[in-house]
């Protein structure tokens, strides 16, 4: 009865050092070591033990293991290399198709004119419907109250800029923006506005000029970018330029379908919509616009969707932000009010798709704008508010200081809650996207 208490028995063991070599990657490859070689390996540890004093019967009995263990341990090596290749021949699993991002910018809309929906609309606003919410500060690069041109840029591009600057950086600098990004790494991308399409928040996106003024120039760039969609107002930018030159041709040949009368029809396949139909911005919505925005809407989310890969789609409520600079009440509640409807569309998409990110904010806060209670003339001409009857009031014809909010829905929402830097947005869409 020999006591091994205390011997070498393991695999890189004296005598048998051979072994593990052929073996090594048994382990990584979840392949067990069949008992009989177990065995016959406990037992050449066995024979060096008994026979160390005679070391020509040593090397021959060694020998004569070596050779069976050779022979075993190839087949248990070949049969665990066959069962590695069938693993690897299985397809792994899809990369997770990146998430749709649909960006939507009520421009003027601050937290009052949000506030508008809930007192005006009959149903509940969708503004409801978001479970994340966050605010942003809005502060340009040159001034604490931004405009549009460099608000939309801090979306687009991550960069504080001057007031009145389109997709470039303080130094008049081109800066990629995140339209142009995605395009680049196969994305779709489309824009819709209430706007001119030239505006400066829809052109923020896709343009690069010094001046929100460049229209046409804008326009010029619009016709050779990779956007896939768009619509909105401006066809004057295009068509009835001062040089003269013809761009509606431009985009034809351009692969884009140009359309200034109707959303309807079927599109060709391979071919990218561009819906312009009016001279410059659209009329308001308490003029008598119809519902373009939902429309224009739902005609992008059915060509972007309509492939495999990612789409980035901006939706801007224009005129929300033109309400307040006319100090107009009633322009402003009917505009949020189609916003609102148009994120009801948006909010519809994403939860049947499940893999969509949507994210509602504004460029800056314009008016002032306040729900204020009604001031009356009571008895013996004594002034007093008047709480059950609200007025629209305002503080300015400009933009104002105050941060807006930011509301998320979808895939990657959490990421929008909290207080930051309206360049912050830019940074969260490059992460989710990469």
């Amino acid at each position: 009865n020999w006591d091994f208490k205390g011997m070498n028995v393991s695999r890189s063991g004296s005598g048998v050092s051979w072994l593990p070599v052929l073996l090594g990657k048994q382990k990584d490859n979840n392949c067990n070591t069949p008992v009989y070689i177990q065995i016959l390996f406990f037992h050449c540890q066995i024979i060096q033990v008994l026979f160390s004093s005679n070391p020509l019967k040593l090397l021959f009995l060694s020998m004569r293991l070596k050779v069976i263990l050779l022979l075993l341990a190839g087949c248990t090596v070949h049969s665990c290399n066959h069962n590695e290749a069938d693993v690897q021949s299985d397809p792994l699993p899809s990369k997770k198709k990146r998430p749709n991002i649909i960006f939507m910018v009520g421009d003027g809309m601050g937290l009052a004119q949000m506030s508008s929906a809930y007192l005006y609309k009959t149903e509940e606003p969708n503004f409801s419907r978001f479970p994340v919410v966050g605010l942003i500060k809005t502060t340009s690069g040159s001034h604490k109250i931004t405009d549009s041109a460099a608000g939309a840029t801090a979306f687009s591009c991550g960069k504080k800029t001057y007031n009145g600057a389109i997709g470039v950086d303080m130094d008049t600098t081109a800066a990629k923006s995140i339209v142009e990004e995605l395009s680049e790494h196969g994305w779709n991308t489309g824009i819709i506005s209430t706007s001119s399409i030239t505006h400066a928040t829809p052109a923020s996106f896709y343009a690069h000029v010094p001046s929100r003024m460049h229209q046409e120039e804008i326009a010029r760039q619009l016709v050779y970018s990779d956007v896939d969609f768009f619509a909105g107002g401006g066809f004057k930018w295009f068509l009835n330029r001062t040089d003269s030159v013809n761009y509606g041709d431009s985009l034809i040949n351009n692969g884009f379908i140009l359309d200034t009368n109707s959303m309807e029809g079927s599109i060709a396949d391979g071919k990218k919509p561009a819906y312009l139909f009016e001279p410059d911005g659209l009329p308001g919505k308490h003029l008598g616009r119809d519902d373009f925005l939902s429309r224009a809407t739902q005609r992008a989310l059915d060509h972007l969707s309509d492939s495999e890969d990612p789409f980035f789609l901006l939706i801007e409520g224009s005129q929300i932000d033109w309400g307040g600079h006319a100090n107009n009440g009633e322009y402003i509640i009917e505009e949020v009010k189609d916003f609102d409807n148009t994120i009801g569309t948006v909010l519809d998409f994403a939860a049947a798709d499940s893999n969509t990110l949507v994210v509602v904010t504004a460029d800056h806060e314009t008016g002032g704008f306040t729900l204020s209670s009604e001031t009356k003339v009571g008895p013996y001409k004594s002034i007093y508010s008047d709480y059950n009857s609200v007025v629209s009031t305002f503080s300015t014809g400009g933009h104002s200081y105050a941060m807006v909010p930011v509301l998320a829905f979808g895939t990657d929402a959490a990421m929008f809650s909290g207080i930051y830097e309206n360049t912050e947005i830019h940074s969260k869409f490059r992460k989710i996207s990469q």
